[in-house]
């Protein structure tokens, strides 16, 4: 895969201005997600009942509260609690990625801070508001309905940088996503996906 993208580099906008599509006024949102593993090394994923991302799976998270100032952190952990139930400490989570993401739907920029919880924890199977919990090995997420950025980009460098960092951009705007890796401890690869 590595050699496909190397010979398909995504376009670098600020290499070449013209290149850049149009956004418009597209509001930049910023959110955490938040990656919670069991004891077997399962992925707590929540199937939405809201959008964005409704009807699909995804890691719990959410919206910094931004007109109050909220940390990444805090917000990871505000989620973990609202959403899992479970009151967790800031070593227990680590900042594993950081994803940019122009023109997501054609309806706005997300900006979201990827936390792992650094220990394995146990949460029921479980309808809240916003969906239903349920565990999933990283080998069923193939057969599951995620957003196509989480499947072909996140969903790998989470698997590839477990406990390290990486942050990368997803193009959005044009019919083919396009990504690039912009840091990643131990490696670097960009592509289209």
């Amino acid at each position: 895969m590595a050699d496909e993208q190397a010979a398909n580099p995504a376009p670098n906008p600020a290499a070449n201005p013209a290149t850049t599509p149009a956004t418009g006024s597209l509001p930049y949102r910023i959110a955490c997600l938040c990656y919670l593993y069991d004891k077997e090394g399962r992925l707590l994923l929540l199937h939405r009942l809201k959008a964005p991302n409704r009807g699909l799976y995804s890691p719990i998270g959410g919206k910094l509260r931004m007109e109050e100032g909220e940390s990444p952190a805090a917000c990871a952990l505000r989620e973990i609690e609202e959403e899992a139930g479970l009151t967790l400490e800031p070593g227990d989570i680590h900042l594993t990625g950081l994803i940019s993401e122009a023109g997501y739907e054609g309806s706005g920029h997300w900006l979201m801070f990827l936390y792992e919880v650094t220990k394995p924890v146990e949460v029921p199977w479980t309808e809240i508001r916003e969906g239903r919990l349920e565990w999933h090995a990283w080998d069923d997420i193939a057969e599951l309905k995620v957003p196509e950025s989480d499947r072909k980009v996140i969903y790998p460098l989470i698997q590839k940088y477990h406990g390290r960092f990486f942050h990368a951009h997803i193009d959005c705007h044009t019919g083919e996503m396009q990504w690039r890796l912009e840091h990643a401890d131990g490696g670097s690869e960009d592509g289209k996906a």
